[in-house]
């Protein structure tokens, strides 16, 4: 069973000269879909980890991509943090082993039961 992307290509490959032009606009559709859906919506993503990575402050609560639940003590210039474990234990981890995702999901206020 063909799929449409390989019949659209053998209708190109006819001999027939006009069918060249309909070849670049079906590489320029394909081109323009697969912008849409795979790599603007992986640079949107990318932005928003950034500015969640350059808003953290003292005293957020956060987990990293390891699980690790603490709350972060100090940011360093290095692109490292030490984030608070336990009482009295503290960590130095990457800022980019922070999960955005997880974080969101720990800091959102609890919804009341009815």
């Amino acid at each position: 069973m063909m799929n449409l992307a390989m019949i659209f290509l053998m209708l190109g490959q006819n001999g027939s000269s006009g069918g060249g032009g309909f070849q670049f606009i079906f590489i320029g559709l394909m081109i323009l879909v697969f912008w849409m859906f795979m790599i603007r919506p992986q640079a949107k993503k990318a932005k928003l980890q950034k500015n969640f990575l350059q808003n953290l402050q003292k005293g957020d609560k956060i987990v990293t991509i390891a699980g690790i639940h603490g709350t972060v003590n100090k940011i360093n210039d290095d692109g490292t943090m030490q984030l608070e474990i336990n009482p009295g234990s503290y960590i130095k981890i990457e800022k980019s082993a922070v999960s955005m995702e997880w974080t969101a999901n720990i800091n959102k206020p609890v919804a009341e039961k009815k």
